[in-house]
């Protein structure tokens, strides 16, 4: 993980660096447009070190059952474990603290990586 961080700073700022040799930035720069690839820069930087914190959580970084997870369980478990469902009454997958208490045995019939780590990502929370 701090791998990819660090790559993730590197290439931020060889970025900010280089952007007048690409074009990106028309010669005549003025101090305000270094300045914003500056904060860009910092802010990045900021950002990936707060990532490295363990106690640091960002709103944005968690995952809502509603509209991330249940919509996954509907599409590979409905109708059984949804209302009206044969196993619903034992393991209602509409309510998070289903999902909570079984943790990853939801995954024999999840088998995409992508809605996996949703649900980990979820469960982590």
């Amino acid at each position: 993980m701090r791998i990819m961080r660090a790559g993730a700073l590197i290439l931020v700022l060889a970025l900010a660096s280089t952007s007048n040799m690409c074009g990106l930035v028309k010669p005549n720069v003025t101090s305000q447009a270094v300045n914003s690839n500056t904060i860009a820069a910092s802010s990045t930087i900021n950002s990936l070190s707060a990532g490295s914190q363990p106690h640091a959580t960002s709103s944005a970084a968690k995952v809502d059952f509603t509209t991330q997870v249940r919509p996954i369980l509907q599409s590979r478990c409905q109708p059984c474990h949804f209302s009206g469902g044969v196993m619903y009454q034992r393991l209602p997958f509409d309510r998070p603290e289903t999902i909570k208490t079984l943790g990853e045995k939801l995954f024999t019939r999840i088998k995409e990586e992508n809605e996996r780590r949703i649900i980990r990502e979820f469960l982590a929370q």
